[in-house]
Formats: structure tokens, sequence, C-alpha cells
């Protein structure tokens, strides 16, 4: 595959994530989510060493793949895994079925530097009913295998169990099944990962929310709440979900924005120009501002 075709598919695939360091107060990488569903697609290898030759540190995969283990296997880069819904059933209700999965996914892969296993993306209603207990069951597993001070179990999150949202101050979790979890994260240690969309908040609400403020071009204040003055949408909504966790009791519970990114095509003002725009200020607003909220806090990215 040519380096130009590599490049292209980087640019089409493109959606970042933030991974914080250990100190909860500096971010570790910015990396870039896998999608591995579509047609004429390069090798796991070829992604792989297309990360490297980008200095990409991270990955985001939303399911066990073999072949993208082996790749990954001595090159450092950080992993998120997913656990896909339908097998957390059996992992909530069958403590030895996690253990499995641990052992078959995670520690039967030396040399991958595994950093958090997401036990779910984005589900909601029914579907939500067995995250806890499989977070649960996975996470005895990993202790049990001696790493729960290097791998963290969560499960992967939309905006929208989140409610009263504006100002960021007024936000609480709407979806009832988060107050378990919350209690979970805080108990074990392990934060909450959320994917967090300014687009989505912007496209459903552009009689309220500016363009400019969507995509990090606004030139002074937008919103103030309380002692916080915000000039983009990002930051409102990751305060929304700190003042969440808060009032959940979660005050401790540090968060992994786990995705975000900028549609190209298919809405209001999605174009390739708006995409790279999002995309190359998120980078650079984690990797340059220094705001801090809580236990979050964007800083320089060496």
């Amino acid at each position: 595959m040519s380096m130009a075709r590599r490049d292209a598919f980087l640019l089409v695939a493109l959606a970042l994530f933030i991974l914080l360091a250990a100190n909860p107060t500096s971010v570790e990488s910015i990396g870039v989510c896998y999608g591995m569903l579509g047609n004429d697609l390069p090798s796991r290898s070829d992604v792989v060493k297309l990360y490297q030759t980008k200095g990409i540190r991270a990955m985001r995969i939303y399911a066990p793949d073999r072949d993208t283990f082996n790749a990954l296997k001595g090159t450092g880069i950080e992993l998120i895994v997913d656990v896909p819904k339908d097998l957390l059933p059996s992992l909530a209700n069958d403590a030895s079925a996690a253990t499995n999965w641990v052992q078959n996914n995670i520690l039967a892969y030396d040399g991958v530097s595994f950093k958090y296993i997401a036990v779910g993306n984005e589900l909601m209603g029914n579907d939500a009913n067995n995250i806890l207990g499989a977070m649960s069951n996975i996470w005895d597993a990993i202790c049990s295998a001696g790493r729960c001070g290097q791998i963290k179990v969560s499960t992967s999150v939309r905006f929208d169990v989140l409610t009263n949202t504006y100002p960021p101050s007024n936000t609480v979790f709407g979806a009832s099944h988060m107050g378990p979890i919350v209690n979970f994260l805080k108990n074990t240690g392990n934060p909450l990962l959320v994917n967090v969309y300014p687009y989505f908040s912007y496209a459903g609400n552009q009689d309220q929310i500016r363009l400019d403020y969507a995509l990090f071009t606004a030139s002074g204040t937008v919103v103030t709440d309380g002692q916080y003055q915000h000039n983009n949408l990002f930051d409102a909504m990751v305060d929304s979900v700190y003042y969440a966790l808060e009032k959940a009791g979660g005050s401790s519970v540090g968060v992994v924005v786990s995705e975000s990114g900028w549609p190209s095509a298919g809405g209001a003002s999605t174009t390739v120009d708006n995409a790279r725009t999002y995309n190359q200020n998120l980078i650079n607003h984690v990797r340059k501002e220094a705001r801090k909220f809580g236990n979050l806090h964007f800083c320089d990215v060496q």
C-alpha cells in the first residue's frame, strides 16, 4: 500500500481519544480509534506501522482481534479494547466466563500494552443492564492475575447519559444505570470513559450553539458558568461530566475521552474542512492549553 493511500485511510478513519497519565493532572497521549469495518482496508500490520510512522502512541479497537494484538506486540502503543455487547450477559452472570475472556484476550498477549478494557460502548436501556456485572467480573479476573495496577476496567458512555447540561454546573446523570457504575469506578480507582462529540450537540441545537464554539474557533468567551469561562464546547461538555460525577458521589473518578471527532459528510456543517479544523484544534488544545477542572488537566503531550 502506498504511503499516500495509508494517509488517506488515516484521514477517513480518524476519531481521536485522549489518555490520561497515572498522575491525573496531565494528558498522557492522544490516540486514534481503529475501525475495521469496510472494504479494501490495509492489513493490521500496515495500520500499526502507520501509527508508528505518524507517532501515534495509542489505539482503540472495538473488539479483541488476534492479528491486531500480534502486530502491536513490542510497539509500546497503548490500547483500549472493547468487550462486545453480545458477550456481556455471560460475562456478568458467570465469573469463570470473565476469567476465560481475560485469559484468552488479554493475558495471552504478552508484549501488548493494554491500558483500558471498555465493557460495552454507548450502551443504553436494556443493553446497559449487564455492564456493572461484567465490569466487576472482568476486574476481579484482572486483579487475580496481578494486573489491576496496570489495566483499567470501565465502560464507554455517550453524552446522552447526562441531562440538564446547560450550564455545565447543572448537569446530572439521567440514565439510571450510571449511579452503580460510578460507585464501582470510585471504589476500584477506575476512570469513566466518555465519547465527547461537540458536533452532535451543535447539530441538534444550531439555534443555540454557534459553529465556532463547537470548532474551537471562537475568539473569546461564549459561555460563563460560575468561575469558569468557556470558549469551546468540548471543555463545557467535559466539565458537565465532572459535575455529574461529583453529584453522583464520584468526585474522585477520572475521565478518559474515549472518542471525539467531527464527521466529514452527511449532515449540517459536515465538511472535510470542518472535520480537519476540529481534529487539529482539539489536538492543539490538549497539547498547549493549561485548563484544569477537578482531576482533568490538558497540558503538553511530549
